[in-house]
């Protein structure tokens, strides 16, 4: 399974969503504690995407395993180690062929924050 965070594109396998994800401790998590938690990554850690994809991994499982239509999220920290709560977070479900063309497009070297962002999140003036 493919999700977008931020501008990467992240393989998610079988393994990355564990049944661990679908049990009890996991259930009682709300989407809102899940972003939190993603907030706090990434006002540590404004490029944990690029940094530490493993861990990016982790807490894109975690969103899909919450709700499964969700396939993209975009977390913009203002500064190294803002508050956590100064962390935006949009969530997205995306088209497969979206996601696709961004996947192909990473493979060959060409995807930008731009065109992540023309593509999935429209933040910037045409």
């Amino acid at each position: 399974m493919l999700f977008l965070m931020n501008d990467v594109v992240l393989n998610l396998d079988s393994s990355d969503l564990k049944p661990a994800f679908r049990d009890r401790r996991f259930k009682s998590l709300s989407l809102g504690y899940i972003g939190k938690l993603g907030q706090e990554l990434f006002s540590e850690c404004p490029l944990l995407h690029k940094d530490d994809p493993d861990r990016a991994r982790r807490l894109a499982a975690l969103i899909m395993a919450k709700d499964p239509e969700i396939n993209a999220a975009l977390f913009v920290a203002p500064t190294f180690n803002c508050k956590a709560e100064d962390v935006v977070i949009r969530y997205a479900g995306i088209s497969f062929d979206v996601m696709a063309v961004l996947y192909q497009r990473q493979h060959g070297g060409g995807l930008s924050t731009v065109e992540a962002d023309r593509q999935v999140w429209r933040r910037l003036a045409a």
